[in-house]
């Protein structure tokens, strides 16, 4: 056993080192100058996002497919991940996380209009899209479509589902100050009775929204994200009110940290240029998920007249991930080490959000572990929805209660087991799902340019799209 985890963590550090880093963050490169740095049309973008488009064809709004794939995205990775890289990569990670996430939405952008072009419609006339359908009818690559869909379908039971509800069993435990008095005896195994029941809830109340299809989740996404991010992001701004004497030292710092080698001093442990570039950057892949292939499986659902308008309104995802949140989360935590390195000193990464937070009175830690609840939740509704369309392309509509069946399974006894194994695996396979989908983000580079140069620079974004939409037997 400790040979197969040997070899988990290796194929994990090799896979979320350099070589992801190399790829995607040079696929974010190519692809801001093959749509013209496409981010210049980020406020156009945010106000698409929030106009209906009824008479187009798709299953939800466009703002509720936003919703549902910023509630994936949006999770704990960007309170406690951003933590994390500044306690291994020094203050200068934020920076580059921060630049990640900018170029990252042309990358998005870019697999978001591929997916939404290369959409299908069944019989039922339910839309069905995503890196497979445009691996096989773009690229004629059927066989790298079901790697995709194998390896996302894998990942929504991991980072998608039980890590999530692990994790929120986890924070209540600690909340509580659980101390192992409360247990539950089954099957001769003593279980954590929070834990027991935080399974029991989650898995109940998942399985009431995705019993119900995309219409469901969606409008539970649509409701929960931004009022999760608002609340969120409202704990960051009193903060930064609260250290405001502190806040141009703070973003000093960070971008002279991004590009100097910084000692320890100050609470801050001591990161060269390389570090700190190293772990911003896979913060900023891996909490916006550009390239990944997620997001475009929802953004197909949209209900828009052409793909390069979806297209912009799925880029704003990346915007509010990692350009706003994590970068706030960033400025949060730097000058709060700054205003009182000492209480912070020794803190490792996930408690450096706490300490933070814990700086509003009384109603700072609720709001930092309500918020963290929310993300998770809101994360696992996300990534059970792309796991159906993945389970489709595979098998069909009858794969689809099998799969709602186990995806509800795995909440239940997620919390009451050890996922240090299936934490390295969910991140395998997100890499893994990545790589065919750059691979189409890539080779049909030529078609996003031809659709951005029609719909966006040939000011036709009214027009409706211009292919019939194939249907399928599905």
């Amino acid at each position: 056993m400790e040979l197969i985890t040997k070899i988990i963590d290796e194929a994990d550090s090799f896979l979320w080192g350099w070589f992801m880093i190399i790829l995607l963050l040079g696929t974010h490169l190519f692809m801001t100058v093959r749509t013209k740095f496409v981010q210049k049309k980020t406020l156009k973008a945010i106000r698409l996002s929030v106009t209906k488009d009824p008479d187009s064809s798709g299953d939800i709004s466009p703002f509720q497919a936003l919703a549902t794939a910023l509630a994936s995205t949006i999770g704990t990775g960007n309170i406690i991940g951003v933590g994390t890289a500044i306690a291994l990569g020094g203050p200068g990670a934020v920076l580059w996380c921060w630049l990640t996430g900018v170029l990252g939405i042309a990358t998005k952008y870019a697999e978001s209009l591929l997916a939404f072009k290369y959409r299908v419609k069944t019989k039922d006339g339910r839309m069905l899209g995503g890196a497979m359908f445009a691996l096989e009818r773009g690229l004629k690559m059927k066989w790298l479509g079901i790697l995709f869909a194998v390896f996302a379908l894998l990942a929504s039971f991991g980072i998608g589902s039980g890590v999530q509800v692990n994790a929120i069993s986890n924070i209540l435990n600690n909340t509580f100050n659980y101390s192992g008095e409360w247990v539950w005896n089954i099957f001769g195994m003593k279980i954590s009775a929070v834990s027991g029941i935080v399974g029991i809830l989650v898995a109940a109340v998942t399985a009431a929204v995705i019993f119900g299809g995309i219409k469901a989740i969606s409008k539970v996404c649509e409701l929960l994200v931004p009022a999760m991010a608002v609340l969120y992001v409202l704990g960051c701004i009193i903060i930064l009110i609260i250290n405001s004497q502190y806040l141009g030292d703070a973003v000093a710092l960070i971008i002279k940290s991004a590009f100097m080698p910084q000692a320890a001093a100050g609470g801050f442990i001591g990161s060269t240029v390389m570090i700190a570039a190293r772990y911003g950057i896979a913060r900023g892949l891996f909490s916006n998920e550009s390239g990944m292939g997620s997001a475009p499986i929802v953004a197909s659902a949209a209900q828009s007249r052409n793909p390069v308008r979806q297209a912009l309104i799925s880029s704003t995802g990346t915007f509010w991930d990692t350009v706003v949140v994590c970068l706030m989360t960033g400025l949060v935590l730097v000058s709060s080490i700054i205003k009182n390195p000492v209480g912070f000193k020794g803190a490792e990464g996930g408690s450096l959000t706490y300490h933070a937070f814990q700086q509003i009175p009384v109603v700072g830690t609720p709001i930092l572990v309500v918020g963290i609840l929310a993300f998770a939740y809101s994360t696992i509704l996300g990534w059970s929805y792309y796991g159906e369309r993945c389970v489709e392309y595979l098998f069909g509509r009858r794969g689809m209660v099998p799969y709602r069946l186990l995806f509800v399974f795995v909440l239940l006894v997620a919390p009451v087991i050890s996922l240090d194994i299936v934490w390295s695996l969910s991140d395998i396979f997100n890499a893994l799902m990545a790589i065919p989908n750059i691979v189409a983000v890539i080779l049909l580079s030529g078609v996003v340019v031809k659709e951005t140069n029609y719909y966006l620079y040939g000011k036709r974004l009214d027009e409706f799209d211009r292919a019939e939409i194939p249907t399928v037997d599905k």
